[in-house]
């Protein structure tokens, strides 16, 4: 069993930064793919950014590239996610992933919101 918390979502200002957590227990952290997605009301949840288990490679969705950085720090159990020059369609609930793998169902956080005023 892994269990995920994200942390770090609010209220900012279109142009503003948060950073998000995304703090992990249970098996070995530092073995598994994690993401983050997202989920505005009405809206399906999409996928916002990845990065790889030992953090060699991200991935990042269009609407999204050159503005946020994903990032994982192992010896904390922690993935972050640092998001700039916010603009109000960027809010929503951000969920932190990690992915069905080898016999693994994948897990899902709570969610933290996000709220982007203009």
């Amino acid at each position: 069993q892994v269990q995920l918390v994200e942390s770090g979502g609010g209220l900012v200002q279109a142009g503003g930064s948060l950073r998000l957590s995304c703090a992990a227990s249970g098996r070995t952290f530092g073995t598994y793919n994690m993401g983050w997605y997202r989920q505005a009301p009405g809206k399906e949840r999409e996928f916002v950014a990845g990065i790889s288990w030992n953090g060699g490679s991200t991935s990042y969705a269009d609407s999204v590239k050159g503005r946020f950085t994903i990032s994982r720090d192992n010896a904390k159990n922690t993935v972050y996610l640092q998001m700039n020059s916010l603009k109000p369609e960027d809010t929503a609930i951000y969920y932190c992933n990690v992915p069905p793998f080898r016999g693994s169902p994948g897990y899902w956080g709570q969610g933290t919101q996000v709220t982007v005023s203009s």
